[in-house]
């Protein structure tokens, strides 16, 4: 059995670490480079960077920051906010990045995943899906967003997800806008759905506030990986004392 990972996330804005309830009210969490060493030093299995500003912004990633935080870690990195083209793909992963996550450019040009699995590989495309519920033709579907959740794209989620593989994505980080920053647990009907849809990992993200909710994730979800945010930098647990309690329920993780 593979082994689960534990993948804290950092949100960035403007060169902080943020977190925020259903992509809003963003609070402070820290320095992005000092946070990842602490993040390393607890033994986290990868690390995601989201600039959650950037697509909204019309701006690029910044890459000194992903260069200073690759410089300091040694586990993998995902690198994802503001990849337009092929070449912001490639700068990230000449900065440090292991992957690159692309959201707003993968809705608008699909081909641009093709481009990036051809180039890097599979293994370094991640395609990041935020789905929130919506009421359409009188039934709840879960309806793809993009630019840091404000723009609704009219895509169902677990189709999206089925065309992101298609194209060449390797993995796909799925982010449940309801849940997110609540720490009452993922939106687990929908990880479930995804995750049985497709043949690539799927790393679920939005809700978590508890070890629990990461052994939901893997056990009711079907999720091979977990990604928190708040219940990690706030110091609610730390990523040992997560992963002690995940093994606890039956969840193979790295100690």
């Amino acid at each position: 059995m593979l082994a689960t990972r534990v993948i804290p996330c950092l949100d960035v804005d403007r060169g902080r670490v943020v977190k925020g309830t259903k992509f809003l009210e963003l609070r402070d969490a820290g320095d992005p480079v000092e946070v990842a060493q602490r993040y390393e030093a607890d033994g986290a299995d990868e690390l995601v960077f989201l600039d959650i500003t950037a697509s909204h912004e019309g701006r690029a990633i910044m890459h000194d920051v992903v260069r200073r935080v690759s410089e300091t870690i040694f586990m993998p990195f995902t690198v994802g906010g503001g990849i337009r083209t092929l070449d912001d793909a490639t700068a990230l992963i000449q900065a440090g990045a292991e992957k690159v996550s692309i959201n707003s450019a993968a809705v608008r040009t699909p081909d641009i995943i093709t481009q990036v699995s051809d180039k890097f590989g599979s293994c370094a495309t991640v395609v990041n899906i935020d789905p929130k519920r919506v009421v359409r033709d009188g039934r709840e579907v879960w309806e793809v967003h993009i630019n840091g959740g404000r723009v609704p794209t009219g895509l169902e989620a677990v189709e999206w997800a089925k065309k992101v593989e298609s194209l060449g994505a390797g993995e796909i980080v799925l982010t449940c806008m309801d849940a997110d920053g609540t720490k009452q647990g993922f939106d687990l009907e929908i990880t479930r759905a995804v995750s049985d849809a497709v043949s690539i990992p799927v790393v679920a993200s939005g809700g978590a506030g508890t070890p629990d909710h990461l052994a939901d994730a893997v056990l009711v979800g079907h999720a091979d990986a977990v990604l928190a945010a708040g219940m990690f930098h706030f110091g609610a647990y730390t990523i040992p004392e997560a992963k002690r309690q995940m093994r606890a329920r039956g969840v193979a993780v790295r100690i």
